[in-house]
């Protein structure tokens, strides 16, 4: 399963690549979400990982891109460190599947992949 994790948090997106990939998934890491919808536009993802706050691009332009543009149904989980109700609101209108609050825990981010890509498969 490839996954594409966008998150300018550098700990954070080389720790969540680690723990992925040490579980069998492939990785491809971005900083920038101008860098990730190129990526997501020129290969074949499982799943999209994205920040809600990226230079670039933001997580809610790449979701609203990938539903609307390219008529993608990926799966899309968003973290963002905003506790404010509306923004994963707006998350679920836009098409997100799933929207997690940082700090994230690897382990429930891998539960809700696998339900993710079970009910794809």
């Amino acid at each position: 399963m490839r996954i594409i994790l966008s998150e300018d948090n550098d700990i954070l997106r080389k720790s969540l690549s680690f723990f992925l990939e040490s579980n069998g998934f492939t990785v491809d890491q971005f900083s920038d979400g101008k860098d990730a919808l190129d990526a997501i536009e020129t290969n074949d993802y499982d799943l999209i990982l994205t920040d809600i706050n990226m230079p670039g691009i933001s997580g809610m332009e790449i979701t609203q891109y990938v539903r609307q543009h390219i008529g993608s149904d990926i799966p899309i989980i968003i973290f963002t460190s905003s506790g404010i109700e509306q923004t994963e609101l707006d998350s679920f209108d836009l098409g997100a599947n799933e929207f997690i609050a940082k700090p994230v825990s690897p382990a429930v981010l891998l539960v809700r992949i696998n339900k993710l890509l079970s009910t794809r498969a």
